[in-house]
């Protein structure tokens, strides 16, 4: 069956010029793997990986200088591997292998194969597909293990007995997850069943490549669906205990509190429905980290989780070293998503005061619109006029935040009065009251006393200091 008359030309043009590469060169070669299934899913791919029989990088090395591209050839002796880049392609060239691996390691151990020695070293059956390039068969589809089937029925399953497949490499657990939540397929039963058995060897796995898993998963359509099979699994466990530890509904005197993980994973679904921010869904994944630290019960009041938002700071910055996830300002942003989730909602069950959303806006800053994001996510109840309710009393709040951004340009704000200008006003040298001067003026700022500019805190500042007999120069 020929498949190619679906792609481009530009992609016929560049597998014709490889497979006349091949014909010259005797040369078996075919495209594997991702693209082909990007292809009949009807995606279209720039990232191409090829399969020789004989010696990849060689082969490599003759398309390339044949293409005369700018772009290095780079090549990996350790795993036989050549890519380059040719306009808006990404290509890689591998000669035909097989695999065996040591058990502390899911590094392979490589040596020339056969196609059919190929093929068993794949992944998943979705992709384990290839489309020959010669001319002699230029276009057909070759499926041993029947991907093409398996993409038709959306469903991930492995080439060979999962068991040895996950066991050789334990990141393909992750990746069938991974998989699954990406394309909305399911796993197979013998194949999620043979994860949960290898879960262990997941230990062996370098937190990066954890975390390269857990970022496809968390920008996924649905992203509750891949963390829901990673706790099926009992990988979540091993790789993100915090989370499941979230688990559960504890009830005294007939009250009970949500399930906290669950209420988390539909966060996080809300949000993903408005956001495409990878960091802004780490922030839903893990507000509500500290829940188990904080919770409570008090009588004639029920359950309480107080100070979880600046408790679960901390341990967003253990979770971001352990993955070896950035420590720069993306882990900043998500602390600060943590802690200040709670104060737009706050405000909806109050008064909404210009004090308290100048407050909330000078703390938020450039990053105000995320936080609104993530705090209307985060409204959740199975009640619906409850819900209905609530995202009316939060759209209140965003009207006081555009009214007040409209005649307060606080969006990150910064004292009009700095501390060098204090000093040389007064002729003091630094100390405590220097803060403890800008705070009041910061104060008045907030609560509406005067206005947010430097002649109007100038005046604010002459008479604070009088008071406190503080001599001008």
């Amino acid at each position: 069956m020929n498949v190619l008359k679906s792609i481009s030309n530009n992609d016929i043009e560049l597998f014709q010029k490889i497979g006349s590469i091949a014909d010259a060169n005797t040369t078996k070669c075919y495209v594997i793997g991702g693209y082909v299934r990007d292809m009949l899913l009807g995606k279209h791919a720039k990232d191409v990986d090829f399969v020789c029989e004989g010696n990849g990088v060689e082969f490599a090395k003759k398309v390339h200088q044949s293409f005369n591209s700018a772009s290095k050839l780079s090549i990996f002796k350790t795993y036989g591997t050549a890519n380059f880049k040719v306009k808006d392609y990404e290509l890689e060239f591998v000669g035909a292998r097989k695999e065996s691996y040591q058990q502390t390691s899911r590094n392979p151990i490589v040596a020339a194969g056969t196609m059919h020695d190929d093929f068993l070293r794949r992944d998943f059956t979705i992709n384990a597909i290839a489309i020959s390039l010669n001319s002699e068969n230029f276009g057909e589809l070759i499926d041993p293990f029947n991907g093409v089937n398996d993409l038709q029925m959306e469903l991930i399953k492995t080439p060979c007995d999962p068991n040895l497949t996950f066991s050789d490499d334990p990141l393909r657990m992750l990746r069938a997850i991974r998989f699954a939540a990406q394309l909305n397929f399911t796993i197979a039963e013998e194949t999620l069943e043979s994860i949960a058995e290898n879960s262990k060897r997941v230990e062996i796995l370098t937190p990066e490549r954890i975390a390269v898993e857990l970022n496809k998963i968390l920008l996924s359509v649905k992203p509750s669906k891949g963390l829901y099979l990673l706790d099926k699994t009992d990988l979540l466990d091993k790789i993100l205990p915090e989370l499941t530890n979230l688990k559960g509904i504890e009830t005294r005197e007939n009250i009970s509190h949500k399930d906290n993980f669950i209420h988390t994973l539909q966060v996080l679904d809300n949000l993903a429905e408005n956001s495409n921010d990878l960091w802004l869904r780490w922030a839903a994944l893990l507000h509500d980290i500290a829940k188990p630290q904080t919770k409570r019960f008090k009588e004639n009041l029920g359950w309480t989780f107080h100070g979880h938002e600046v408790k679960g700071v901390p341990i967003v910055a253990k979770i971001f070293k352990r993955l070896k996830l950035p420590l720069d300002d993306k882990l900043k942003f998500v602390q600060k998503m943590v802690r200040l989730h709670l104060r737009p909602i706050a405000l909806t069950n109050e008064i909404v005061t210009d004090s308290a959303i100048r407050r909330l806006i000078v703390d938020a800053g450039n990053d105000l619109d995320y936080l609104m994001k993530l705090c209307k996510a985060d409204i959740t109840s199975k009640n619906e006029q409850k819900v209905k309710r609530y995202l009316a009393n939060f759209e209140r709040v965003e009207q006081a935040i555009e009214a007040v951004e409209e005649k307060d340009d606080l969006r990150n704000w910064k004292n009009p009065i700095t501390g060098d200008h204090i000093m040389k006003t007064f002729n003091i040298k630094p100390g405590k009251i220097i803060g403890e001067l800008k705070e009041e003026i910061k104060e008045a700022i907030m609560e509406g006393l005067i206005e947010n500019n430097f002649a109007e805190a100038q005046k604010y500042l002459s008479k604070i200091a009088e008071k406190r007999d503080l001599g001008k120069k």
